[in-house]
């Protein structure tokens, strides 16, 4: 079953993976970390690309296999890659405070739930997933795969072989396998109405302005809370009449900068109204690198900055 997939087919490059995955474990098992740190520290890095691995199965398998009726994956599996990932954490952590009896102790388990997760992945993942999907769901797959990469030093080749790469924000083909409004129109990536994006932006808890590479504001979302004030009057305005005397000319030569190329971000934080805003500026280039325009994002962090530890459980009071 296995041994007729061709080079470049998902299911062939998750098993050169597992043969990689089993050789690192293999030897990060018999170093021992108190006698050979950099050693063990070097494979413990490698194997924690295994990460890359998790998310083309979460983001590219498992959405194909969904499509077919498959939930079972995305339901059980995820969580298990996730019991994984804190293994990985806190040998990590481990390392990082030196203890490396810890260390040493807690890869006992790592490799004995990726031996297991393998196993279930050969044995029935992939086996069933080659029953289920088609020729033509395992070259999209292997299409995506490009933006999300693998643990293998080298990239795996197209497949088909013959096939030619286009990442998605250059594919304007309006997918025919997921049922979208008959008005939307293809972003990078997906597939949204004008209603829809409005209201994603109007969401977003920051605010934005676009200036063109005309110096012209073409665009602002209307939020709920804003963190300065916009009205309409400003489409069509040269940005510096829409700053105050005081601060265009930062403003001025940040576009300048921009425009030729010599920068690409600038930030800014400060106190306003007994809140600290942080405002950030970046250059909007095509494909070719022109210059097209400005965004303006600002943001109210003064809550963000209050916070400390983790929160992985919903908290709502």
């Amino acid at each position: 079953m296995y041994s007729e997939l061709s080079e470049g087919h998902p299911i062939r490059t998750y098993l050169h993976e597992t043969e990689l995955i089993e050789n690192l474990l293999d030897e990060i098992m018999r170093t021992d970390p108190s006698e050979d740190y950099q050693k063990f520290y070097n494979l413990f890095n490698q194997l924690s690309t295994v990460e890359k691995r998790f998310q083309r199965k979460e983001n590219q398998l498992f959405p194909f296999l969904e499509q077919r009726g498959w939930t079972n994956p995305s339901q059980n599996m995820w969580s298990f890659h996730d019991t994984i990932r804190d293994m990985f954490r806190l040998v990590r952590k481990n390392l990082e405070e030196k203890d490396l009896v810890g260390a040493k102790n807690n890869m006992v388990y790592v490799e004995e739930n990726l031996q297991r997760l393998l196993n279930i992945e050969y044995n029935i993942l992939f086996a069933r997933a080659l029953d289920i999907l088609s020729e033509d769901d395992w070259i999209k797959m292997r299409q995506g795969e490009e933006e999300i990469g693998w643990m293998l030093p080298t990239p795996p080749p197209p497949y088909p072989n013959e096939s030619t790469y286009i990442h998605p924000s250059m594919d304007t083909t309006l997918r025919t396998d997921v049922v979208f409004d008959e008005k939307a129109q293809h972003y990078n990536e997906g597939y949204m109405t004008i209603e829809q994006v409005n209201l994603l932006l109007k969401t977003l808890p920051v605010d934005i302005t676009f200036v063109d590479e005309h110096d012209k504001v073409i665009f602002y979302n209307r939020g709920e809370e804003r963190v300065f004030p916009r009205s309409a009057g400003i489409i069509g305005r040269e940005v510096k009449f829409c700053h105050p005397p005081k601060s265009v000319g930062t403003v001025l030569k940040i576009v300048e900068a921009f425009r030729n190329g010599t920068q690409n971000e600038a930030n800014f934080w400060f106190n306003y109204r007994g809140r600290l805003i942080y405002v950030r500026y970046f250059a909007v280039r095509d494909a070719q690198k022109n210059y097209k325009g400005v965004i303006e994002m600002s943001q109210d962090i003064t809550d963000i900055k209050t916070i400390e530890g983790e929160r992985r459980l919903l908290e709502w009071e």
